[in-house]
């Protein structure tokens, strides 16, 4: 009989799945790393919430452990790679909490239209006010919702049931999708001008991190409202004080922060016009049941010898066959996120040609790790191997996979192209080594470079002076070059530059860069 060990608190509606499945389950809670050591190697199977740490050693000592289950989206605290290497399946809820945050992000906004908690505050500090909580209706207003992913499209359905006006902002949905959720997609800065109410359900990358300061909230109607229940940060916590302040911001419901627990003496919750909670997007009764039961299926699921719907890392590969290919899974990623990075728009199609010696039963596994590297950077939700063709099938991305006989260059070559609004980009890469990836062209240019950490990749008119008044202006502001790698076409006269960085280089610097005599395009990158 296989063992199951529960080592956080989790709903007893998941536990109750897994002893009626007829497995030995062990609930011990509280543990120390110690004897989380000391037992795990009895266990076929692991459920977790945050704060059982599933680290390296732990998963060194579990000997015979199949399968992870955390009862929640992130998985921040197993070691994943580690878990990878040694065949464990990683599982778990990335929708457990989809309803739980549309509907505390909904809460939030009509507490804050109408100062329910100050009123509260202030009737329990025996007080009898009406006239200081005089609120607004959101009837009739307009909301502008920036990422319409899982959670924004629910708030979005929310809102425009009490009858609002939505604006909706996501560059890689398309009209036609945003037409079918009954809203209409505009450009940030038409969201930032005509909105009433503004809320964020985007993932917290090097883009969106303080996506919203100063200049935004200037542009911003007077007297708006902010709703933050996606990531800290996303929104700049000086920026809204100043703008709550100066009366700019009408005020701001907040759920989530730049260091949490946040401070007890932070201004921003301070103010009695925001509305502040303890990062509570899934805290409900039914998203905690929800998770538990999601992760209990998965676990009867795979040791009862079934896929996993919802796995983080590669599912149901031998470990031969991941030996084999795990460094092009690698590569597939890379080259997905590079191609997001560098689209301009929405990638609508991407299509990878897969030359030379691989195996019919491997393009599976490969061209899904294609696709999570071209989600990942832009969506909220948890992207796996699992899950992401059918989410880029539900924004509308045609993915499609050929193969080629070996070519003389390479024994095996990934070549990705992608269609966006900006048109078409193609990216091949190859592996020389287990952890040697190369990327070798773009757009058919010969580049040479390892796909890691910091870059900034260039198109330009190849002449002479436009390469060292890049690395002068990346020395004057401190921005290290670590390797440059140049590919010319000698009829056009243009070239293609990535520049391996120590570093990410400030937005005003990228600015000058995309400004200079011969710049075509510039991007930085983070792989």
């Amino acid at each position: 009989m296989a063992k199951v060990l529960v080592s956080d608190p989790v709903a007893e509606e998941g536990v109750g799945i897994l002893r009626r499945a007829g497995l030995d389950v062990d609930v011990r809670t509280g543990l120390t790393k110690d004897e989380l050591i000391a037992i795990i190697g009895d266990y076929d199977a692991l459920a977790v919430r945050s704060e059982t740490k599933v680290t390296a050693d732990v998963l060194e000592a579990a000997k015979q452990l199949k399968i992870i289950g955390r009862a929640g989206v992130g998985v921040d605290n197993i070691d994943v790679e580690r878990a990878t290497q040694r065949g464990i399946l990683v599982v778990n809820s990335p929708e457990g909490n989809t309803i739980a945050a549309a509907e505390l992000t909904v809460a939030l906004l009509l507490s804050l239209s109408r100062n329910i908690a100050q009123a509260n505050a202030s009737l329990r500090a025996g007080e009898w006010k009406r006239s200081r909580y005089v609120g607004v209706e959101v009837y009739g207003k307009t909301a502008g919702v920036i990422g319409l992913g899982k959670i924004g499209r629910e708030v979005a359905k929310r809102l425009l049931g009490m009858e609002m006006d939505v604006l909706a902002y996501d560059p890689f949905l398309s009209p036609e999708q945003a037409t079918a959720l009954g809203v209409r997609l505009v450009d940030l800065d038409t969201l930032y001008r005509d909105s009433d109410y503004i809320t964020v359900h985007v993932p917290k990358t090097k883009e969106t991190a303080g996506m919203i300061g100063p200049e935004q909230i200037a542009r911003m109607k007077d007297g708006v409202r902010l709703v933050n229940v996606a990531r800290g940060g996303i929104i700049q916590e000086t920026a809204l004080l100043d703008g709550i302040q100066s009366g700019k911001v009408a005020g701001a419901a907040v759920d989530v922060w730049e260091q949490e627990p946040t401070p007890p003496d932070n201004p921003l919750a301070k103010l009695p016009q925001v509305v502040g909670t303890p990062h509570l997007g899934a805290s409900t009764e039914e998203a905690q049941v929800g998770v538990a039961v999601d992760i209990a299926e998965q676990i009867v699921d795979v040791l009862e010898g079934r896929p996993a719907r919802a796995a983080v890392n590669m599912p149901g590969l031998a470990p031969d066959v991941m030996a084999r290919i795990e460094p092009f899974l690698k590569l597939a990623e890379k080259i997905g996120s590079l191609q997001t990075q560098l689209a301009q728009g929405s990638i609508t199609e991407v299509e990878v040609l897969y030359a030379g010696e691989f195996d019919q039963k491997e393009l599976v596994h490969l061209t899904r790790a294609l696709i999570k590297g071209v989600l990942q950077p832009i969506l909220t939700e948890s992207v796996n191997y699992v899950n992401a063709p059918a989410l880029a099938a539900s924004r509308g991305i045609r993915v499609t996979e050929s193969r080629a006989p070996r070519g003389e260059e390479y024994a095996q070559l990934l070549t990705v192209t992608a269609t966006s609004g900006g048109g078409e980009r193609s990216v091949c890469g190859t592996v020389f080594g287990r952890s040697d990836l190369r990327i070798v062209h773009i757009d058919g240019y010969n580049v040479d470079f390892k796909p890691e950490g910091w870059m900034m990749i260039t198109r330009h008119t190849d002449k002479p002076g436009i390469i060292g008044r890049v690395g002068t202006l990346l020395g004057a502001h401190s921005v290290n070059i670590a390797g440059m790698y140049v590919g010319r076409d000698e009829k056009t006269r243009r070239a293609v530059m990535a520049l391996s960085l120590d570093d990410p280089v400030p937005s005003e610097t990228m600015d000058e860069i995309a400004g200079m005599e011969g710049i075509e395009s510039s991007r930085l990158v983070e792989l």
